[in-house]
């Protein structure tokens, strides 16, 4: 088993803790995780891909164990998280690599590949989400209600995602065997993201989604013009990001490979990281 180290940079003023494993010459693929958890989501899978490829997996900046500066000290948007994750990278000596992306991470990750497209050697996505068809009404109604109009009212109802009976349905909605999921992920999760000022944190990256549907047709022409190797492999039963947004990644990646996941969530990690891991394996291959 690869021996995973924990490690911090300073980004910006700010300290960055990311984990890392495999060889140093070896293809290096970044993992990115989603709200609201951190590069813990990948503990499982850091090992299982590093003895083939160099791993590197932040925190981003606000979340797990990275520094959490205060909405007031730092302008929180997917711009910003992606400014920290790419001088990291620079920092690291990165210069190709291929990029694991799920929910918040993807936009992170787009943006990366928007600024350098050819250090982006291939995009495994797993439920994150690059086209309309993805967002499930339901679930995003309050969001963009939120971002286009910052009320009382509105805060209220975003505000419930914070909660843990909130999380705890993250990890577990759709998920056939719920028992696989170990329940101290969305026990961590909630603690982690209940520290003092993290809710103004999380409620400035709510509000600042609304930057990532505009991006989506600029991100299309990349994918057109690049066609950069792709897996998309999802939860099928996720009611975050459904599988109809795992299957637009053809309308313009035409070798684009879409595997949807019957049993499996939104972390779908959590319930089926053999699944994910050969077949990640098997594609990067």
């Amino acid at each position: 088993m690869a021996e995973v180290r924990h490690r911090y940079a300073s980004v910006r003023g700010h300290e960055v803790f990311y984990r890392e494993a495999g060889p140093a010459d070896a293809p290096v693929v970044v993992l990115l995780h989603g709200f609201p958890t951190s590069s813990r989501m990948f503990r499982h899978l850091i090992p299982a891909l590093a003895d083939r490829f160099h791993v590197i997996a932040p925190d981003h900046l606000g979340f797990g164990r990275s520094a959490t500066p205060s909405a007031d000290e730092f302008t929180y948007s997917f711009d910003a998280l992606t400014d920290v994750t790419e001088e990291l990278l620079a920092q690291l000596g990165v210069e190709r690599y291929a990029l694991y992306v799920q929910d918040y991470g993807a936009p992170i990750g787009w943006r990366l590949a928007l600024r350098q497209p050819h250090a982006v050697t291939a995009i495994v996505t797993q439920n994150g989400n690059a086209y309309d068809e993805g967002f499930v009404p339901g679930f995003w109604a309050p969001v963009w209600a939120y971002a286009e109009t910052p009320t009382p009212s509105t805060e209220a109802a975003v505000r419930e995602a914070l909660t843990e009976e909130a999380i705890r349905w993250q990890y577990l909605h759709g998920v056939a065997e719920p028992e696989r999921v170990d329940p101290d992920t969305w026990t961590t999760d909630h603690r982690e993201i209940s520290r003092p000022g993290l809710d103004r944190i999380q409620l400035a990256l709510f509000r600042d989604y609304a930057t990532n549907p505009p991006l989506y047709p600029r991100l299309h022409a990349y994918f057109r013009t690049s066609q950069v190797p792709l897996l998309a492999i999802w939860g099928a039963e996720d009611e975050i990001f459904g599988p109809e947004g795992a299957r637009a990644f053809t309308k313009d990646l035409k070798d684009a490979r879409v595997q949807l996941v019957p049993g499996g969530g939104h972390f779908l990690l959590e319930s089926h990281l053999d699944t994910v891991a050969e077949a990640m394996r098997a594609f990067l291959a």
